[in-house]
């Protein structure tokens, strides 16, 4: 199985690039929670944080789906990730949300900055505490008949676009 790491050893002050984490607020599938950290680890990620409880934990799904990608991938477990946005916050990290009702479009973010993206659980998004304690929340537009993504692939569009402004 995967050991955990501590949240402080994730937002530890680094001067050699801008920080890059990813903040899952209540990822329910494992195949998604897997694809979401094979995608992070390809994306250069530095680290991922999730709720301890009502989120999937790292099992043999996840580890499988994420081609081992859940054992190279940092991942911190926090009691509730609403304050841990205010952690990060504290040590100058600016937190994005992914909402299909944010308020700009997602490449018009910065993101060359210490930066935490939040993604949402598949059925609900992000919770409204987290939501309001985000610095923004960016959304993809869709011009389909279907309004959302599958949490797995809104992640992927975001991260890219995160590794696209820092090259």
């Amino acid at each position: 199985m995967v050991n955990y790491t501590d949240l402080s050893q994730l937002i530890e002050p680094n001067n050699i690039k801008p920080k890059f984490l990813l903040v899952l607020d209540g990822i329910e599938d494992p195949h998604n929670f897997g694809a979401i950290l094979r995608t992070a680890e390809t994306a250069g990620v530095d680290g991922v944080i999730i709720r301890k409880n009502r989120q999937v934990q790292v099992t043999d799904t996840v580890v499988k789906v994420s081609t081992g990608a859940a054992n190279l991938v940092p991942i911190a477990r926090v009691s509730n990730i609403a304050e841990t946005i205010s952690t990060l916050k504290d040590q100058a990290i600016l937190v994005v949300g992914v909402e299909i009702d944010g308020n700009k479009v997602y490449n018009e973010a910065d993101f060359r900055q210490n930066i935490a993206l939040v993604i949402g659980s598949e059925g609900k998004g992000l919770s409204r505490l987290v939501k309001e304690r985000c610095d923004e929340v960016v959304h993809i537009p869709m011009m389909g008949k279907i309004n959302s993504l599958n949490a797995s692939v809104a992640t992927g569009i975001v991260l890219f676009e995160v590794l696209k402004q820092r090259r």
